[in-house]
């Protein structure tokens, strides 16, 4: 139960503010992952290498008496990062100031953070490649030599005031790590990356998530949920409060397996964590271009939405699960994609698609 409760959206399709699975976090979530979320590295499920790393360089810098090193955390939304930054703050026995890389647009507005905080503070700054340059530059030396410049006055009378700056750590979180410049990204003491989670640290999740909630569920209710949760902490306890509702209305209140496999039926969310776009995707490509290739333009227009929408929100999951396939002829489905379907692909059924060569002989 490990999730990022400020990931920004603002630049995300609309599609993708209200779907069940979406890793993005809504003001629902943010109040609920208020009350689970951990409050120590030992209560942190999951990420066993980067919790390990961590630890070591977290209780090196306490031996030492001084800050953490400035630490750089990446990976998909959902998967504990502003987690992490409150646990760091809270091992370190410091305050965290939390802000985000879009609401920084001007160096002065670093300046003004930078120069309010105290000794030993954590500063938490999520999705930090999309801070702006100039800011971005003004980092550059607050990290290495804790000082800004403060420019006073425009024009050939502008001066540079020096401003001290007490010894900080910085939590930097972003879920593209590629759009970091290579100087900032050298700053960083420790870098970590956060990884899907595996269905056993799901089930971990959701049983501690449950006893939080005081929700009753057994093994195989918490296995069920973990399956169709696409390795993600945030959208695994999502799905645990709908299923929750369920079992509260049409049942004891206990979830099962068959109670949690009825409720997600019931919330279009299949035995692979794929919803009502997902499989509009997989159907449209199937169904009405036989496997493919074609267009993103053009799947999007058979789905009915936009571009942007199939692209940035449907199909890294389909990727990444390997139903479909990006190629420079265009989207194609995987064989897995007509088999999770239960369709007969176009080799076997006799229909020309063009499709012949690209997966199978």
């Amino acid at each position: 139960m490990n999730w990022d409760d400020d990931t920004d959206t603002s630049d995300a399709p609309a599609a993708a503010a209200d779907r069940l699975v979406g890793a993005s976090a809504d003001g629902e979530d943010q109040a609920v992952e208020a009350a689970l979320r951990p409050r120590s590295l030992h209560e942190f499920v999951g990420q066993e290498r980067v919790r390990e790393q961590l630890d070591l360089v977290l209780k090196a810098a306490l031996a030492r008496g001084a800050t953490a090193d400035h630490v750089l955390l990446s990976g998909a939304p959902g998967l504990g990062k502003t987690t992490l930054s409150m646990i760091i703050a809270a091992e370190m026995g410091a305050p965290i100031r939390i802000t985000s890389g879009p609401a920084i647009q001007h160096a002065g507005d670093l300046a003004a953070i930078l120069s309010s905080l105290q000794e030993g503070e954590v500063l938490f700054l999520d999705e930090i490649h999309r801070m702006s340059r100039p800011a971005e530059e003004m980092l550059y030396m607050a990290m290495e030599d804790f000082r800004v410049d403060v420019i006073v006055g425009k024009g050939p009378g502008a001066t540079a005031i020096p401003l001290e700056l007490p010894p900080f750590t910085l939590v930097g979180a972003t879920t593209r790590a590629g759009l970091l410049p290579p100087p900032l990204r050298d700053r960083f003491g420790f870098t970590a990356h956060m990884e899907f989670y595996a269905p056993a640290e799901l089930r971990r999740v959701i049983h501690r998530s449950a006893q939080l909630l005081d929700v009753e569920i057994d093994t195989d209710g918490a296995a069920e949920i973990a399956g169709r949760s696409r390795g993600t902490p945030r959208i695994a306890n999502r799905l645990l409060r709908r299923v929750r509702d369920y079992a509260q209305v049409k049942a004891d209140g206990v979830i099962t397996r068959e109670i949690a496999a009825t409720a997600l039926k019931v919330y279009e969310v299949d035995d692979r964590g794929l919803d009502r776009l997902d499989r509009a995707v997989l159907e449209a490509l199937l169904k009405l271009f036989g496997g493919g290739p074609v267009g993103l333009s053009t799947l999007a227009v058979a789905v009915g939405e936009e571009r942007e929408t199939v692209e940035e929100v449907a199909e890294p999951f389909l990727v990444r699960e390997g139903l479909l396939a990006r190629t420079p002829r265009g989207r194609v489905a995987t064989p897995a994609a007509w088999t999770h379907l239960g369709l007969v692909p176009p080799q076997a059924g006799g229909a020309g698609s063009g499709q012949q060569g690209l997966f199978g002989p």
